[in-house]
């Protein structure tokens, strides 16, 4: 079957174009030009990854509100914010409402793709075999590598898919330093610089409403970071 993948998107054109391009990879597109019309198609039956504009008609910020929807519906979904906005404001905006990438209109339809496949590599990881329990402790950390959770202290941690394959990036050798390349090549990301920040510093917020004592992810400056023990 042939990956799903939900693009909302107002502006005509380019709508049809991705939709174009995206199916001459062979993936399966829905699409949808409003917030309402997504919306009441995510509570039927969720895509495999969910492309969304922020601005969408006369809602200003119509994609955050779908974004939020479908972290209510699922911890994992890939979800890719595509807009013209290009400001730190909303980038980190739409990081932190758990969308797995953030991406600006003005990259080529080669970069965007690249983007979409290495979601997709690393959700596909959730169904390969396993020939044991692949299960990683690290003092009151447990991460299941198979099921894809992860718990501090006996507590669920939600992460999404990004934010996931960096933490087991990091702690596969704790206190060893993880440079942004090693975390976006272990982790199979194709992200910049400051998109690999805004994930650290959501990772780190969800430990710490956790347990307010919580400083095992450590920046090294210059260097990058490390699960500190």
């Amino acid at each position: 079957m042939p990956k799903t993948i939900a693009l909302v998107e107002d502006d005509a054109a380019i709508r049809e174009n991705y939709i174009m391009a995206l199916k001459a990879q062979g993936y399966g597109v829905n699409a949808y030009d409003d917030r309402p019309s997504a919306a009441l198609a995510f509570n039927h039956t969720l895509p495999d990854l969910a492309i969304i504009d922020i601005g969408l008609k006369d809602e200003i910020e119509g994609g955050f509100m779908l974004c939020q929807q479908l972290r209510g519906l699922s911890q994992t979904l890939p979800i890719i914010f595509f807009t013209a906005r290009d400001n730190d404001v909303d980038t980190i905006s739409g990081l932190r409402m758990g969308a797995d990438d953030y991406l600006t209109k003005d990259i080529s339809m080669a970069h965007l793709l690249a983007r979409i496949a290495a979601l997709f590599r690393r959700t596909d990881l959730l169904s390969a075999p396993s020939d044991q329990k692949d299960e990683l402790k690290v003092g009151d950390l447990k991460v299941d590598v198979s099921r894809m959770t992860v718990s501090w202290q006996n507590q669920p941690v939600l992460l999404t898919v990004t934010e996931f394959w960096m933490l087991h990036a990091l702690i596969k050798r704790p206190g060893h330093v993880k440079s942004r390349q090693q975390l976006m090549d272990e982790s199979r990301m194709v992200v910049d610089d400051t998109t690999i920040t805004s994930h650290i510093k959501r990772m780190r917020k969800k430990f710490v409403q956790l347990d307010p004592r919580f400083d095992h992810i450590d920046t090294v400056y210059g260097m990058g970071y490390r699960w500190q023990l």
